[in-house]
């Protein structure tokens, strides 16, 4: 049996600007909690988690870790989300996918990505 991955935990300062983030323009929704250093945010399409962990004074917000979001239209996906506010790079081209890089308000590195869905 193979395991599968179930969230991604990103170590944040803002969690409440991060959360909103991803809520607002990939469609996540926060699942009910009463800690206030944890928010696992999941996508109503299903497949990985988003966990926001509170960071700790001395831990440095943002990391090595990638994002990468699978959409059919890179191109329309990357206009309606820059008329909303976030920001993406160049679009590239590579193998038969399109894909294009932005930053979370953490500063952890996201990228939309059509690689897999053409």
């Amino acid at each position: 049996m193979s395991p599968s991955i179930t969230r991604v935990i990103l170590y944040v300062k803002d969690m409440a600007k991060v959360a909103d983030f991803y809520q607002r323009h990939f469609g996540f929704r926060p699942l009910p909690s009463a800690r206030k250093d944890w928010l696992e945010l999941v996508s109503e399409v299903g497949g990985c988690a988003i966990a926001l962990h509170q960071a700790s004074v001395a831990q440095k917000s943002g990391s090595a870790v990638k994002i990468v979001f699978g959409v059919a239209d890179v191109r329309g996906f990357k206009q309606l989300k820059e008329a909303a506010g976030l920001k993406f790079g160049s679009i590239h081209v590579a193998e038969g996918f399109e894909f294009s890089n932005a930053k979370d308000p953490a500063g952890n590195s996201i990228q939309i990505s059509s690689r897999g869905l053409s």
